[in-house]
């Protein structure tokens, strides 16, 4: 199958969604994305199920467990099962997280690397060689973190460095920036101001949006289980301002409403693109 672009207002695929949107209108999304490690080899109805959306939906492949800033050797195996569940799909979108997630085994969160030097040269090899396995150009999306890591870059010249070196895309998350604004002070907007002047817009990818929690104390976390707040909708519109319009996806993983009311978000997505 041929690979193909994502374009427009897409949703997070979770299994608590396919039986609706089957039911819904075909224009219900322009994309649907999916984590390879919850489809590949799934089996039974929900496969089928699946593959049905598939062929009604294109498919952007956003990956959870590659470890890329991670100290195990990348797992050749799985990137080889990864790029043919992306080629019998006709997926040419592939992102992962700008992270590690395991060392001797799986730890099951998405953890932050140090702003150095060091670390971005061996998170770019990495992604080297996943891009030569894959025979794919990827993307690495900036994560949400809460214990910041001794380091001796800041994170817009981390990213940028990254970015460079390995020769990738940005799939940037704007509720991520918004969270670490937050907790560590950080200023969003002063980084996508860096990311316009030292980066093509071209290598901005898509984008991600997503609700998240606030604790009593002030803390937020990236929870993606709840509605998107104004302040983020914001900073999706000042990334379009920079960048231009993008493939954006709304993600949801808890506490998931019923499907109209994401498509309310999804929407409101949409009428920004339009008006960007």
């Amino acid at each position: 199958m041929t690979p193909a672009r994502i374009a427009g207002a897409g949703l997070g695929l979770r299994r608590a969604l396919l039986d609706e949107l089957l039911a819904a209108s075909p224009d219900a999304v322009d994309h649907l994305e999916v984590a390879p490690e919850n489809w590949i080899g799934v089996g039974g109805s929900a496969e089928r199920r699946f593959r049905q959306l598939a062929e009604r939906y294109p498919l952007a492949a956003h990956g959870l467990s590659l470890s890329l800033g991670g100290p195990d050797d990348l797992d050749v195996a799985w990137l080889r099962r990864i790029g043919l569940f992306l080629d019998s799909l006709g997926i040419a979108d592939y992102s992962e997280h700008l992270s590690w997630c395991s060392a001797d085994g799986q730890l099951y969160d998405l953890l932050p690397l140090p702003f150095t030097d060091e670390a971005v040269r061996h998170v770019a090899a990495r992604i080297r060689r996943v891009q030569d396995l894959l025979q794919r150009r990827i993307a690495v999306e900036n994560i949400s973190y809460y214990a910041p890591l001794p380091s001796t870059l800041d994170e817009p010249d981390f990213l940028i460095a990254v970015l460079r070196e390995a020769d990738c895309d940005l799939l940037l998350d704007v509720n991520n920036l918004y969270v670490n604004q937050g907790n560590h002070g950080t200023d969003a907007i002063a980084l996508l101001d860096r990311l316009q002047r030292e980066l093509p817009a071209g290598r901005i990818r898509r984008y991600h949006i997503a609700g998240h929690r606030q604790e009593a104390d002030g803390l937020r976390i990236d929870t993606h289980g709840a509605a998107v707040i104004d302040p983020v909708w914001s900073l999706l519109r000042v990334a379009q301002q920079r960048f231009g319009p993008r493939p954006t996806t709304l993600e949801r993983d808890f506490e998931l409403p019923p499907l109209r009311e994401l498509l309310v978000e999804v929407q409101q997505l949409r009428t920004m693109q339009r008006d960007a």
